[in-house]
């Protein structure tokens, strides 16, 4: 059989786009249940019209319920289960057994995957899981592709999901008190700051060109009394001593995984469903990695050897460097960006086709023009490439025109939000356009 592509979807325009580049099913979480609480956009009544789509292409769609929830978020996620479970998504994913408990008490009908935030590294865990009536377990980031095969051995029945692409998380699958500690906002319950992404300085203590204790105390700083100091630069004189050598301006901050090259591997280990992180990401980020990845899964599927192309492609989206995570080995050193938190994206996003319209241009004539909402900014003329669900294609932005067809020599978000532009004439609704990065 071949494996499910499962993306994200923070909002329903994300929604739409995973499915129109070419994903089989997607997930999506409601505020206050979801670990992406800040960054998705759906209530139940939109969560209602995202079922009802997904269910009219023949697709799928799973709904996230996996915080931690305290006491007192209990009543609220009780009363919430009933009117989800009526929606009849799917699947719910869930990490709290209390919380897979009571689904299973009130909307026993709705199947259970294991959330990756269940930490599940065995097979003896996937077992048990599997008898309390979860139907898939989402495995742990940080385990191996010998791990992943011996789990599937020994629970052949269990259907197994697995990150093929997105951040990692430098704890454990976000079983994270950073957040909480640095700005009381909790990773496990949705509202993750991402703090070991912020930048930091590393101070030594003896070094003449550094911060010392001495100048620490001067400037009102609290006294350092170790070798190694840790500074967040929003936080200037806050240190917090640490072991740590030359190279740590950003000792937590991970590289992405990107598992392309290695599907068939997973394949054959037993997972049937590759997941995509990335719900709080662009449109742009959804159709590019939605339409890499189903290539590939194509290209598997056909027989096909893998196609180093397909890594480029991801480039040109966001990124901080890819690394095949824990799966072959352990990436220690390799999994950290330590010289600076940026994005390694080759590509920039100028703008997503609207409508397509038939105008009469003063001086042009009748024009088939499509109608492009500006994400970014481009200077006419402009070598730029156009991507859709079934092409890639080159061509010169030669000119930009408002709406009522004046021309435009620059367009950049916060001038014009819609723009016309000519495009080869099968490019459909819903395809993106971007331009190579300024270095």
């Amino acid at each position: 059989m071949t494996p499910e592509l499962l993306m994200p979807a923070g909002d329903m325009e994300k929604l739409k786009t995973a499915f129109q580049y070419g994903a089989d099913a997607v997930y999506a979480g409601v505020p206050m249940f979801s670990l992406r609480a800040r960054e998705q956009m759906f209530n139940i009544q939109s969560v209602k019209e995202a079922v009802e789509y997904t269910k009219s292409l023949g697709k799928k769609i799973y709904l996230t319920v996996n915080i931690f929830p305290h006491n007192y978020k209990l009543p609220a996620l009780k009363n919430a289960l009933k009117p989800l479970a009526e929606l009849k998504p799917d699947a719910f994913i869930m990490a709290d057994p209390g919380v897979i408990m009571l689904s299973k008490e009130i909307a026993p009908e709705i199947p259970i995957h294991l959330s990756v935030q269940a930490n599940n590294v065995n097979w003896a865990s996937a077992k048990f899981w599997h008898k309390q009536g979860i139907e898939r377990v989402i495995l742990s980031r940080e385990i191996s592709l010998g791990e992943i095969k011996g789990i599937h051995e020994m629970n052949p029945n269990l259907e197994l999901e697995f990150f093929v692409h997105g951040s990692i998380c430098m704890a454990y699958s976000g079983r994270c008190l950073l957040s909480n500690y640095f700005s009381y906002r909790d990773a496990n319950q949705g509202t993750c700051s991402h703090s070991c992404r912020w930048e930091y300085k590393v101070y030594k203590a003896e070094s003449k060109n550094e911060v010392t204790p001495e100048d620490a105390g001067n400037r009102g700083y609290k006294q350092l009394d170790g070798d190694y100091y840790l500074e967040e630069i929003t936080r200037p004189g806050e240190f917090m001593n640490i072991d740590e050598d030359e190279h740590g301006s950003y000792i937590m901050n991970s590289r992405d995984n990107c598992l392309i090259e290695y599907l068939k591997e997973l394949k054959d280990a037993g997972v049937c469903s590759f997941k995509v992180e990335g719900r709080n990401k662009t449109i742009f980020y959804v159709a590019t990695v939605a339409k890499t990845y189903r290539r590939a899964i194509d290209d598997m599927e056909a027989g096909k050897p893998f196609n180093p192309d397909d890594i480029k492609e991801l480039a040109k989206t966001s990124n901080r460097g890819f690394i095949p995570g824990f799966l072959m080995a352990n990436p220690r050193e390799k999994a950290q960006e330590y010289e600076k938190n940026y994005s390694h994206q080759t590509h920039e996003f100028i703008g997503v086709v609207r409508a397509i319209h038939e105008r009469e241009i003063k001086g042009r004539g009748h024009q088939k023009l499509f109608e492009i909402e500006v994400k970014g900014r481009a200077d006419a003329p402009e070598k730029c490439e156009l991507i859709s669900p079934t092409q890639s294609t080159e061509f010169t932005a030669k000119k930009f025109l408002t709406l009522e067809g004046e021309e435009l020599p620059t367009i950049h978000p916060g001038q014009k939000d819609h723009v016309l532009l000519e495009l080869p004439e099968e490019t459909p609704v819903g395809a993106m356009i971007r331009k190579e990065r300024r270095q």
